[in-house]
């Protein structure tokens, strides 16, 4: 089995399809330093803090500048317009641009690879960063699975504060910020102390700029809070994507460091969306922001009101403690609420009605309250109850769904769990 190293050279993008301005603006982003060219042609790149100043105009666009880590790269400026390929002026324009990427691929230099990386694997960029205690570069496991843990939380909290904005979401819009986190891509691990993801442009644009928002709410709440003890700020950082799961990814993550910070780089080939700097701040947070942070997150929890709502739902759970009398039922939810299943308390004569549904295989339609107290799993004060009709195909998809394996009533009555 192949086991990839540090030393592996990473796959390199086609030349053809990388554009020259993407590859000026990353090489810019992880400070590389131009050092002349010849312009409306090509551009020369050294690595940063190369002291390294090339006068052969005529140099490989590879060759080594003798520093170990140093690299010389000339980049096209611009592309080759239609009809124009055959102009001198362009006819090394795709070797120039295959040999700047071989020559990133074997450079020592770290910010080679971050930019092969970011060509190969285009969208916004997020990057956690952890001060952490290190043995080398080595961390502890656990702090390593803190980091992924927290940075997972981060992007959840994210996307649901991109569909509605709530200071505590609970089981609310779950399946869209799922939906989210698996179009978004880890780049590779360099440590427990520093993670990178790259969310898709433009579908998971929401999600980025209500992050970046979020966190610079976050930031600028928690520095009220300690100046002048208020959680106002709080209060309002909701509108921009402040919740309580947000706040407790920030604990999360910051908590065992000397300090944390979380920077967003807009895929360059997008550009930044409109409203946000071209090259954001990184947000950061130290141990001395926990106790605002937990004050908040206890906040939102404390304070968001319960929700009401009219649920279709199938039914796919019925208990009671009784052969008579009311029980409780869960449905899983097709309409009316953003969570996957509900729990409801019923009396006798809308169990009934709801125990039939779910023989026949109807579902159900109630109202009441969705409590925000359990993560808006329970529904509370539920009033009529009716069977929903639907058409035969619909029907019969529906008892194949929820009767898999379940041969009679009782099975299907089974403890809720």
């Amino acid at each position: 089995m192949h086991r990839p190293t540090d030393t592996d050279e990473p796959v390199l993008p086609d030349p053809e399809r990388v554009d020259p301005a993407v590859l000026t603006a990353l090489l810019v982003r992880h400070g590389w330093e131009r050092r002349g060219g010849a312009p409306g042609r090509y551009s020369r790149w050294t690595p940063p803090g190369s002291a390294v100043r090339l006068q052969d105009a005529g140099a490989d666009a590879g060759r080594p500048t003798g520093n170990g880590t140093g690299t010389s790269l000339l980049v096209p400026e611009g592309r080759p317009r239609r009809g124009r390929t055959t102009d001198p002026g362009y006819a090394d324009h795709t070797d120039l641009l295959g040999e700047a990427l071989t020559a990133l691929a074997r450079s020592a230099a770290p910010s080679a690879r971050e930019v092969l990386l970011a060509l190969t694997v285009p969208g916004d960029e997020i990057r956690w960063r952890r001060d952490v205690p290190r043995i080398g570069d080595a961390v502890p496991w656990t702090t390593a699975e803190q980091l992924r843990a927290g940075a997972r939380a981060m992007l959840l909290a994210a996307a649901r504060a991109a569909r509605q904005t709530a200071g505590y979401f609970g089981e609310r819009h779950g399946p869209h910020a799922a939906g989210f986190l698996e179009q978004v891509l880890v780049g590779p691990v360099t440590g427990g102390h520093l993670l990178t993801a790259y969310a898709p442009v433009p579908e998971g644009r929401p999600a980025t700029s209500t992050l970046l928002r979020a966190l610079q709410a976050a930031r600028d709440a928690v520095d009220f809070q300690r100046a002048t003890g208020g959680m106002e700020a709080f209060d309002a950082a909701v509108d921009l994507g402040v919740c309580h799961e947000l706040a407790e990814a920030l604990v999360r993550l910051v908590r065992g460091t000397e300090g944390m910070e979380v920077a967003l780089a807009w895929s360059p080939a997008a550009g930044p969306p409109g409203g946000f700097a071209s090259r954001p701040e990184p947000v950061e947070f130290s141990p001395g922001d926990l106790p605002a942070l937990e004050a908040a997150s206890a906040r939102y929890l404390r304070r968001e009101p319960s929700v009401p709502v009219r649920v279709t739902g199938t039914v796919v759970r019925l208990r009671r403690p009784t052969p008579s009398g009311g029980g409780s039922v869960r449905l899983r939810v097709l309409a009316g609420a953003d969570v996957r299943q509900v729990r409801v308390r019923l009396d006798e004569a809308e169990y009934r009605i709801a125990a039939h549904a779910h023989l026949v295989g109807l579902p159900i339609r109630v109202s009441g309250r969705l409590e925000s107290r359990g993560g808006f799993r329970r529904l509370t004060e539920a009033v009529g109850v009716t069977p929903v009709q639907v058409d035969e195909a619909e029907r019969d998809r529906l008892l194949k769904s929820l009767h898999g394996g379940v041969d009679t009533f009782e099975d299907a009555c089974g403890g809720d769990s």
